[in-house]
């Protein structure tokens, strides 16, 4: 065996150390759920033939020709018995694309499928695409939306300048995927998901309406709309349900994360909301409910966040981030949520869905003062008096 061939055989026994490694949930959790110790889904998952030149003569350094930065902000899908992420890969160009990771038991074990997915362009490709939902509609296709940016030609001087749309895509099988128009809105949109179920005979979408690419500006929340026709969406009335409020985890924007899970209480929504600090925006996690026989009418919603990241979590990127567009509820009732930290890497966390709802109807809701929320703590510790 050569030196080259003793590297390459070192450096894959080193990766499938980390993708055979038995993750373990995080002791003394709050009850609600559990976290585990490891990312579930990293950069360094990435297979190594999209990073290496394993030929000797091409690469006799073995180098890595194509870096990886980060591997986030992932879909989520049973599919064939297996747990799939639909992962946004951001190359070390800070160009974005999706690959599919499967895993036997949703939280240890996930491998990238063999190649990326090809997505097709809209009429006006975009530069950059990322964050996709996935939804199973009742239609039998699987649909895909996510954010598609462009450049903003109106400035050309301005490099930074963008526009963004909701991208739509849909397969039948994870690897295929026809691409559909971009959804039409008044605004922009980077946070856009595709409701399971009809609603009237209609398609609806959970929106987030802003002004511009970075500022909400007016945009009131997370927004409603039907759609007659998904393979030319187009989004005429917006209803906003579910609503920015000021001094809250919301004051800055909130948007819907996955597509909300049916249960026999409500729907149960998790969402992000994000404000402003003296270190730059904070995104944590929220949740929740609504009607059955209405999505858009809001029956709970616990105060505060349901999920922030701790320790190592709060590192990365983009630091004080979690984000989650990604839940898998499975039939005997667990449910697994993904969620990005520091738009860096991959999280798993568990629970069930009588432990959420639980937590959805019967925990307090935010008050909105500080007057408020001591009278709350008061009634809780009088319970607990006896």
């Amino acid at each position: 065996m050569t030196d080259f061939e003793k590297k390459v055989a070192a450096l894959r026994q080193h990766h499938e150390e980390l993708l055979s490694r038995k993750n373990e949930p995080i002791a003394w959790g709050n009850g609600i759920y559990e976290k585990y110790k490891y990312p579930v889904v990293t950069a360094e998952h990435v297979p190594l033939e999209w990073k290496y030149d394993f030929n000797e003569q091409d690469n006799p350094y073995l180098m890595q020709r194509i870096m990886c930065n980060a591997a986030l902000n992932a879909g989520a899908i049973k599919w064939k018995g297996k747990y799939c992420l639909i992962v946004r890969v951001e190359g070390a160009d800070r160009k974005s694309y999706f690959a599919v990771a499967e895993s036997p038991n949703g939280i240890d074990n996930f491998r990238f499928w063999e190649e990326p997915i090809t997505m097709p362009d809209d009429v006006i490709p975009a530069t950059n695409i990322y964050d996709m939902r996935i939804t199973q509609h009742e239609d039998g296709w699987i649909y895909g939306v996510f954010c598609a940016e462009r450049h903003d030609d109106s400035e050309p001087g301005n490099l930074s300048a963008a526009t963004a749309t909701a991208g739509i895509a849909r397969t039948k099988d994870l690897k295929t995927w026809e691409r559909l128009p971009d959804l039409k809105t008044k605004s922009q949109q980077r946070n856009v998901v595709l409701h399971p179920e009809f609603v009237n005979g209609k398609y609806a979408f959970y929106t987030r309406p802003q002004d511009g690419f970075i500022d909400t500006g007016s945009g009131g929340g997370i927004g409603w709309a039907l759609v007659d026709d998904i393979t030319h969406a187009e989004v005429k009335e917006e209803t906003i349900i579910n609503a920015r409020h000021y001094h809250t985890i919301t004051e800055v924007k909130n948007g819907e994360g996955p597509h909300p899970i049916k249960t026999a209480k409500g729907w149960l929504h998790l969402a992000h909301g994000v404000r402003g600090t003296a270190d730059g925006l904070r995104y944590v996690l929220y949740m929740y409910m609504t009607e059955l026989d209405d999505p858009t009418k809001v029956i709970a919603q616990p105060g505060g966040y349901f999920l922030v990241p701790e320790g190592n979590e709060y590192l990365g990127d983009v630091m004080n981030v979690a984000f989650s567009n990604g839940w898998i509820a499975d039939e005997d009732g667990k449910v697994f949520i993904y969620y990005a930290t520091a738009d860096t890497r991959m999280h798993v966390a568990t629970s069930t869905i009588d432990r959420l709802i639980d937590y959805c109807m019967n925990t307090p809701e935010d008050g909105l003062t500080t007057a408020a929320s001591v009278e709350t703590i008061k009634k809780l510790i009088a319970k607990n008096r006896g």
